[in-house]
């Protein structure tokens, strides 16, 4: 039975993190331990004493799926996300951040103390990034936590690979799968990072092989760490005999989507200097979420995805600022 118009194009769960940034000299790094350029982990109770020695610095909702969904909203999508929070003031930073571009999104907080997820992101005088993350509110997103009308009323559900790093997100994103699928909706999946296939693998080439993803973004290093395979033919072959659409990002190279036995290659587009890859990935999801929606062909979709995120890495940050027109600039691209 053909399922009901969706009321959302794409609801997404994700983690609800804010990324601080702030300009410090290689003297802050030493005095706070911390290794120049390196993206790591650390705990809440660090992260709150780090951003305090930090000062002021600029706060940004981040977060992939979450920024997804920005870019999404920007290219006419109806979008919603599901994520945790907790109540705190950059909770408050994360939430508005997303309601002020029309997404909807009212999962409560937490009330418990857990600190909102946060990026600690110190650039060097030498443009340099050392990010450390916490994901703090984040790790405890439960299954009850899911808006189970909100997932059956949108026509795509986009999950996060970085869910399935504590128990209680990937049992809430298991369970809005089967959700999705009930009600003859797509699933779409992000691998995230190659660290994070690292850790999950098994868990990820089950969700693949048991034909209960849809539409999977990759790049190019991730679905080779998934598939065990360093041949890109050999690698794209497995994902596309379990996925319907398979995406697949390749930085300068351009990107890649397979549908059965179809292929279609496209180029990067660039919309001026590479500043800054932060968010290519999410706003090349976003483009090619917006080209699916509209039912446009294939290459067209691989278009879109490539200008949406051509616009992304020629900034700073992973988000375009709200006065930032994606849409007239992709609609310019393809002369339309």
């Amino acid at each position: 039975m053909t399922p009901p118009p969706p009321r959302f194009d794409v609801v997404a769960i994700g983690n609800a993190i804010v990324d601080v940034i702030c300009a410090k000299d290689d003297a802050f790094l030493a005095a706070h331990g911390l290794a120049k350029g390196v993206m790591q982990p650390i705990a809440a109770d660090h992260a709150i004493a780090l951003q305090n020695a930090m000062g002021l610095c600029e706060e940004i909702g981040g977060g992939s799926a979450a920024n997804t969904l920005v870019g999404a909203a920007a290219l006419g999508l109806r979008p919603a996300f599901i994520g945790q929070l907790g109540d705190d003031r950059l909770g408050a930073i994360f939430r508005q951040g997303l309601t002020d571009r029309g997404i909807a999104f009212e999962t409560p907080p937490l009330t418990d103390g857990t600190p909102t997820g946060r990026c600690l992101i110190i650039v060097s005088p030498d443009g340099h990034r050392t990010m450390n993350t916490a994901i703090g509110a984040s790790e405890y997103l439960p299954e009850p936590a899911l808006d189970r009308r909100l997932i059956e009323d949108s026509a795509i559900l986009l999950l996060e690979g970085y869910m399935w790093a504590t128990e209680q997100p990937r049992a809430a994103s298991r369970a809005a799968i089967d959700i999705a699928r009930a009600a003859g909706r797509k699933v779409a999946f992000t691998l995230s990072a190659e660290w994070c296939i690292r850790r999950h693998k098994a868990d990820f080439r089950a969700l693949i092989e048991d034909g209960l993803i849809d539409i999977l973004f990759a790049n190019e290093a991730e679905l080779h760490e998934l598939s065990g395979s360093a041949d890109l033919d050999r690698t794209i072959a497995w994902a596309a005999r379990h996925v319907g659409l398979v995406f697949v990002t390749r930085g300068a190279a351009g990107a890649i989507v397979i549908e059965g036995a179809v292929r279609h290659e496209g180029p990067a587009e660039p919309d001026g200097p590479v500043i800054d890859t932060t968010g290519a990935g999410d706003l090349f999801a976003a483009g090619i979420l917006a080209g699916l929606v509209a039912r446009q062909p294939l290459p067209l979709v691989l278009r879109m995805g490539a200008i949406a995120a051509g616009r992304i890495v020629t900034q700073v940050g992973p988000r375009l600022d709200a006065d930032d027109n994606l849409a007239a600039l992709v609609a310019a691209r393809l002369g339309r």
